[in-house]
């Protein structure tokens, strides 16, 4: 009688040696674009930090107090471009806030189907327009036929108009994230309230949006995030006035129309000494504003994040 072989059989699941040499030539692509991303940001963090060092060794400390920004006179008052910036993101989270949240909630739960489909890639194409051409919108037709018709003491060049303008760029950052976090909000929970008799206004505002929280608040902070590094529109239609004002109607530098006024202007070979390097200086405080505010984006994102 014979005996049947009873040993276990060995199989061969390491798979295809070219399938294999594929994917380990792919993953060496993708980790270099990754470690090359990472070395340019180091370079980009390391060359700041060098000549914004530089810039306060050539300076006194006493001179970033001075009275308004201008760096040919030796006067480097970086809160002036701070709170220039921040008055023109206030500006344009108020136009964008309402208009981008508000088309976010028609989009989620207003519009039907084939109405969405046409007015989110409508809107996202809003996105596309240049900053240069709202810049030039800013100044030869918001400042004109609006701001000046609203207040007759408003200057040519002014922060309500760049915060206008500013503020529609967002709008589709703000529609587009706040739309998708929307969307994510299960169905289950709308149809929950309206079992309840709840009306489509008041499911939307109770439960849709509180519920997509989140996403809102980070397409918030990610708006204003933009709009403090926005450059051209600020640098056409704000001004250039150095000196410190809160009031919408007056023009001012901000820290990105200090920085484009800086490098493309005579500042690189004449002035005082450390203008060129001031460059530096604003670009290094704008980076970590910019910074901090995505830091503060995660943590929200995760504080408020609910899990269905």
């Amino acid at each position: 009688m014979a005996l049947t072989d009873t040993s276990p059989q060995t199989m061969d699941l390491t798979g295809d040696p070219k399938r294999l040499a594929r994917e380990a030539r792919v993953r060496r692509v993708f980790l270099a674009a990754s470690v090359i991303s990472i070395v340019v940001s180091v370079a980009i963090i390391l060359s700041l930090v060098g000549e914004a060092w530089n810039f306060l060794t050539k300076i006194e400390l006493g001179d970033l107090n001075e009275n308004g920004w201008f760096p040919r006179r030796g006067r480097f008052q970086i809160l002036a471009l701070i709170v220039h910036t921040l008055v023109i993101s206030a500006i344009a989270m108020a136009v964008a806030a309402p208009l981008g949240l508000g088309a976010a909630i028609y989009l989620s739960e207003y519009a039907r189907p084939n109405v969405r489909r046409v007015l989110k890639p409508s809107l996202e194409v809003l996105a596309g327009i240049p900053s240069v051409v709202l810049g030039f919108f800013a100044l030869t037709f918001i400042t004109p036929n609006v701001v000046k018709n609203l207040f007759s003491s408003a200057s040519q060049s002014n922060f309500l108009a760049a915060g206008i303008a500013v503020g529609v760029l967002i709008v589709p950052l703000v529609a587009s994230v706040s739309e998708d976090a929307m969307r994510a909000v299960p169905t289950a929970m709308r149809e929950a309230s309206y079992g309840l008799g709840a009306k489509r206004w008041h499911t939307s505002l109770r439960v849709v949006v509180p519920a997509a929280i989140s996403g809102i608040v980070a397409a918030m902070i990610l708006a204003v995030s933009r709009a403090i590094g926005e450059t051209m529109i600020v640098a056409l239609a704000a001004g250039t006035n150095g000196i410190m004002t809160l009031s919408p109607l007056d023009g001012g530098l901000t820290m990105t129309g200090a920085m484009a006024q800086l490098a493309i202007g005579s500042d690189q070979v004449a002035g005082a000494v450390a203008a060129f390097q001031s460059l530096f200086f604003v670009g290094l405080v704008l980076f970590f504003m910019t910074f901090a505010l995505n830091v503060l984006s995660e943590r929200v994102v995760r504080r408020f994040r609910n899990k269905y």
